[in-house]
């Protein structure tokens, strides 16, 4: 598996642009979350992990940079860095990449498992936690991501 984790080309629809005739910020969440779901798979958080275990993955706390603007039909690449994790959580960074390799978006991410029948958080299953053990172990050999843990603030001088 690539680190930190590419998802597929993603295309911008028409259908996303506001009236400024870029990308709506609701739709950079979209494109995040649309890479984050490739990347579950590899975890084991399919389509049918709620029906098959009662479990499922909330996005708890979610912090958008906007670097550069998106327009229709642009190519876009969303890139997953699992930054830490225990057996209930997972911190992860994102990049929003156009095709042509600039930086358009970050996202960081805190994912919480949960048990519906709660619902609660809850502990992962121990073959999820032993696939995010192993993405955790190649992501650890990269650089912290540029942005990790940005706060949002009026700087005074």
């Amino acid at each position: 598996m690539q680190a930190p984790f590419q998802s597929t080309v993603m295309t911008v629809k028409p259908e996303w642009i506001d009236f400024n005739g870029h990308l709506n910020m609701a739709y950079y969440g979209v494109l995040f979350d649309m890479g984050a779901d490739q990347m579950f798979e590899h975890f084991g958080f399919g389509p049918d992990y709620q029906s098959r275990t009662g479990n499922t993955t909330y996005a708890a706390e979610f912090h958008v940079r906007y670097i550069r603007e998106l327009h229709v039909n642009d190519q876009v690449i969303v890139s997953y860095h699992l930054v830490d994790f225990d057996e209930k959580r997972l911190h992860s960074f994102q990049e929003l990449r156009h095709a042509d390799g600039w930086l358009a978006a970050t996202g960081e991410t805190m994912t919480l498992h949960v048990d519906q029948s709660g619902p609660r958080v809850a502990p992962m299953p121990d073959d999820v936690l032993a696939r995010v053990k192993g993405v955790a172990q190649a992501h650890a050999t990269l650089d912290k991501p540029e942005g990790v843990h940005a706060s949002i603030g009026i700087r005074r001088t």
